[in-house]
């Protein structure tokens, strides 16, 4: 019994000892996903998988981290990082500590990149400095058309994020809740039903040497898995890291 525990063993062993390394591209841009809190609405335990899914679907290109707790922005992501993605709200509950925050307008403000998706305009409402960061905040005074399918037009088609991409249908919610002073770049609208006004579905702007990219799409498992919607976020990640 002893004879055959050992050869086992080093079969085992040699299984091991075969598996192929995974080449990891030296070149890839590395992307933070922070996720783990949003509105009950919006089901992140499906979406966050599917962003980081759409990112590695480009190959090794990008290299993708997913953290649930916001307070890893107090650690040094720019040793770590070129990008943050975020797709987190904390809806009912209190904002990270101040050094988390601080830590990620540091990080874009020394040259990184930051991708802000749908309801992520509505995070951090104790925080004077976020709406500097992501030129556009939630309102809570306004809402969204109902949910359903409409059209998004590509109004700036010579942008990075944007010159590979035509206008396109999405099942989704659009937004005519924000608010903000800061100068963006709108890169894509929709019609609003209920305003009657053409509202931003997509903007850029810069923060210090930094870039930030902003989207209010993105509702649902289905809105995430849009084609379009996942060439625009693997752009998005391309441009606002430098590259």
């Amino acid at each position: 019994m002893r004879v055959r525990w050992i050869i086992g063993m080093m079969s085992l062993a040699a299984l091991v000892g075969a598996a192929p390394k995974v080449k990891i591209n030296p070149n890839a841009i590395r992307v933070l996903i922070v996720t783990g809190n949003d509105y009950p609405g919006h089901k992140w335990r499906e979406t966050a998988p599917a962003v980081r899914a759409g990112l590695e679907a480009a190959g090794d290109e990008f290299l993708v981290r997913v953290s649930e707790d916001p307070e890893i922005m107090a650690t040094n992501l720019a040793a770590r990082y070129d990008v943050v993605v975020l797709h987190y709200m904390n809806w009912e509950t209190s904002s990270p500590s101040r050094a988390a925050l601080e830590g990620l307008a540091d990080f874009v403000r020394g040259g990184k990149g930051l991708v802000a998706l749908h309801f992520a305009c509505g995070a951090f409402e104790d925080w004077p400095e976020y709406v500097n960061l992501i030129g556009r905040v939630w309102d809570r005074s306004k809402t969204h058309d109902p949910f359903g399918t409409f059209r998004v037009q590509v109004i700036k088609k010579d942008h990075p994020i944007t010159r590979d991409l035509d206008d396109f249908d999405i099942e989704d919610e659009l937004y005519f809740c924000l608010k903000g002073e800061p100068k963006i770049e709108v890169l894509m609208t929709a019609r609003s039903k209920k305003t009657g006004q053409d509202e931003p579905m997509a903007f850029v702007l810069p923060y210090g040497k930094g870039r930030v990219f902003q989207t209010v799409l993105g509702h649902d498992l289905r809105a995430m898995n849009n084609p379009a919607m996942i060439k625009m976020i693997q752009n998005a990640c391309r441009w606002a890291a430098g590259r």
